[in-house]
């Protein structure tokens, strides 16, 4: 029977149910519940905008997004989006999605920490970013009715302490390659919960490299 959730019906289909059961069994509550959300408002917004959004597409890359923060998932070089992404592409491939859809997956997880871009591109990659940002950010909150906020939560529970929790199971899934963070919002994590963490620094970068002048 197919799940509706603040209106919008979660996709149904084996790609759907599989990832579902894949991520389910791999994630904590705190991120399957989180990925859920993100794609809930995250088509919740493409309703609102009435973009043509695939929603099983939409599904997979929210589901997958995070999926580079858990061990056993993440490398140690990749930034954590890039490891979600492979993840998720790699896991589509028997199921004869086009290169087009598989690409569309993989910028939708790659770049869902990378502000002002992902609004410009095809509605799946906007729409996982848009659902990150409500979740996470809280970013056009209002533009939600209360109706629509208050099934999604209960569908999805945030929980007690998500705010500080997401933000600690950010840290954990990258404290062991800070470096990855460098140009990324994710540098802001480690500064906060890694004391004496020193981010590179890209006039520094510049200063130092082997050029003369």
């Amino acid at each position: 029977m197919t799940t509706t959730i603040a209106g919008i019906k979660i996709p149904d289909s084996a790609l759907a149910r599989a990832t579902t059961e894949y991520i389910r069994d791999i994630e904590s509550d705190l991120l399957y519940h989180h990925s859920r959300r993100v794609f809930l408002f995250g088509a919740l917004s493409g309703e609102r905008q009435q973009l043509a959004y695939d929603p099983e597409l939409l599904y997979v890359g929210a589901m997958f997004h995070d999926l580079g923060l858990v061990e056993g998932h993440r490398s140690d070089d990749e930034r954590f989006e890039v490891d979600g992404a492979n993840a998720a592409a790699a896991f589509l491939k028997p199921y004869e999605l086009s290169d087009d859809d598989i690409e569309q997956v993989w910028l939708s997880i790659a770049l869902h920490t990378t502000p002002g871009v992902p609004k410009h591109l095809r509605p799946t990659v906007a729409l996982v970013t848009a659902g990150v940002e409500m979740d996470v950010l809280g970013m056009d909150y209002a533009a939600f009715t209360t109706v629509q906020r208050e099934a999604v939560v209960h569908a999805h529970p945030r929980g007690e302490g998500f705010k500080e929790c997401i933000i600690c199971a950010f840290a954990d899934g990258l404290r062991h390659r800070p470096q990855t963070t460098f140009g990324n919002v994710k540098t802001d994590v480690l500064k906060d919960q890694m004391p004496g963490f020193k981010p590179m620094n890209f006039v520094e970068v510049i200063r130092q490299s082997p050029w003369i002048s």
